[in-house]
């Protein structure tokens, strides 16, 4: 214990509750999601789940999903938000910080869209607190020997 008796978080204790933060920034009418890509114990980039800069998001205009009955985890692409791990992504290449080796802290265990993209970003370990019911997502990340640890 530090600082008179007061117990510090660990590390991945810190950076999930920096993705809890994060993801109050969320648009989502239906869940709320934060990322954050870090590297060497150090914040290389956050995201959360809303629409493309500029655009109108779902808290203003409504759940297009919701307007068309889809289910959640299916569809992806008939949305008008982008995902957190997306998100985390395009802020990083945006910004010119390469995320080669980092590590991402999620919410949400990421779907097989987003983890095909972390797959190819280089990301080497995935750490999440809830998952999506992919499959696909899992074995890809086996697959590519991306270390995944669930977190409560």
């Amino acid at each position: 214990m530090e600082g008179g008796g007061h117990p510090r978080p660990s590390w991945d204790e810190y950076f999930m509750s920096i993705t809890d933060l994060v993801a109050t920034r969320s648009t989502c009418l239906r869940r709320k999601v934060g990322a954050v890509l870090v590297k060497g114990k150090r914040i290389l980039a956050t995201g959360y789940n809303g629409a493309p800069s500029g655009l109108r998001h779902c808290m203003e205009i409504g759940c297009l999903r919701e307007r068309l009955n889809i289910p959640s985890g299916q569809r992806h692409e008939l949305c008008r938000a982008l995902h957190a791990e997306q998100n985390v992504l395009i802020q990083a290449a945006y910004h010119g910080i390469s995320v080669a080796g980092s590590v991402l802290y999620c919410t949400n265990l990421p779907c097989v869209i987003c983890t095909k993209m972390l797959i190819n970003a280089g990301v080497t370990t995935i750490y999440y607190r809830e998952g999506y019911a992919d499959d696909l997502s899992r074995e890809m990340l086996d697959e590519a020997e991306i270390r995944l640890v669930q977190l409560n």
